[in-house]
C-alpha cells in the first residue's frame, strides 16, 4: 500500500473532533514510515508521524488550532480501497491533551498519479 502524494479530505468527523470539512490532509511515505501535514477548518496547521503495517497506520499528531492552542494524541487507522481506487482512512483518535477520544473518516479527493 502507498499512501506517498495521496490528498484526503473528511468526509465524517466525530463530535470530540477538531477536523472538518475543510480540512485537507496531505500524506508523504518513505518504506513503512508515513508523515503527513493538514489544515483547514479550525485547524491552522497540523502534523502526524506514524508507521503503516499491512491495511492498517499508526500516528502521533499534533496541531496547532485556530484559537492559538496546540494539541495532539495518538490514533490507529483501518486503510480500505474504494472501488473507484480511492483510499478510504478510518481514525480512532484518542487525545493526550484533552478530554475525549473518537472517530474521523477520510476519503482520497483524487487517485495519486
Amino acid at each position: 500500500m502507498n499512501l506517498h502524494g495521496r490528498v484526503l479530505a473528511v468526509s465524517g468527523t466525530d463530535p470530540n473532533g477538531i477536523v472538518g470539512a475543510g480540512t485537507r490532509l496531505y500524506l508523504s511515505q518513505l518504506g513503512d514510515r508515513v508523515a503527513g501535514r493538514y489544515s483547514g477548518g479550525r485547524i491552522r496547521r497540523g502534523c502526524l508521524v506514524g508507521r503503516l503495517a499491512g491495511v492498517g497506520l499508526r500516528f502521533r499528531y499534533l496541531q496547532r488550532e485556530e484559537s492559538g492552542e496546540i494539541h495532539g494524541g495518538d490514533s490507529h487507522c483501518e486503510l480500505e480501497q474504494l472501488d473507484d481506487g480511492r483510499f478510504r482512512l478510518i481514525e480512532h483518535f484518542s487525545w493526550t491533551t484533552r478530554e475525549g477520544s473518537g472517530i474521523n473518516v477520510f476519503e482520497e479527493v483524487c487517485p495519486a498519479i
